[in-house]
């Protein structure tokens, strides 16, 4: 069974606001069950929800590259229930209180999947800029590392509103390449471009100001 609502996010009548049901109001400090050294907690229904994710993304591709030019309905129609999905599991897991640590680390880590699996189809047929798609393959890639990077050092990097903005046009390019509608492709690709990387460097910002803070706080005396 799920937590209750935190106190931060209910409404005056005692039920979970709207705000932060659907996660436009995100104050107030992160629920305990989802901080480094929480147990993982892998049997919760918003990690179903990404499980399964998981395991359609393979799906998606298949049916992306069964085509000649990698224009297929059916894959985008896959390609936008995948990328909703997300946005699902964070509404289960407020409304359910079932957080958790593994939900923490899994559900970012499927939406990169999920974006470079998209940018492949893209870049192998062409549908998109290839440059612009490899400057957002090589960011994928380097977030794959600085969250690694940031989980050994017990650096605590939230994720920010140039990210939450940036990855919803950079999901909304290949859907609408793969359906044909290029201008359209091409603005949720540029504009998903300069966001995500506004949030690649408010990542390094963040983690930079916590590293340095460590190395200035005192440590404690000894005794004797």
């Amino acid at each position: 069974m799920g937590q209750p609502p935190l106190a931060s996010e209910r409404s005056p009548e005692g039920g979970i606001s709207a705000r932060r049901l659907f996660g436009f109001d995100r104050s107030g400090p992160p629920p305990p069950e989802t901080l480094p050294g929480a147990p993982l907690n892998p049997w919760t229904v918003p990690n179903a929800i990404c499980y399964a994710r998981l395991a359609l993304i393979p799906v998606f591709l298949y049916l992306a590259y069964r085509t000649d030019d990698g224009r297929s309905a059916a894959a985008a129609i896959l390609w936008a229930v995948l990328a909703w999905a997300d946005y699902l599991d964070g509404i289960a897991a407020r409304l359910t209180g079932q957080y958790s640590r593994l939900g923490t680390l899994l559900d970012p880590l499927v939406d990169r999947l999920l974006v470079v699996s998209g940018l492949a189809v893209c870049w192998s047929y062409e549908l998109l800029p290839r440059w612009a798609l490899a400057v957002l393959a090589a960011r994928e890639l380097f977030m794959l590392v600085l969250a690694r990077y940031g989980l050994r050092r017990g650096l605590d990097l939230h994720i920010n509103w140039y990210g939450r903005l940036g990855v919803w046009w950079v999901l909304a390019a290949p859907f609408w390449a793969m359906v044909g509608v290029d201008f359209l492709a091409k603005l949720g690709l540029y504009v998903g471009l300069v966001l995500t990387l506004a949030a690649t460097a408010a990542y390094l910002r963040d983690g930079i100001v916590q590293m340095r803070a460590r190395k200035t706080s005192p440590r404690p005396s000894s005794s004797g």
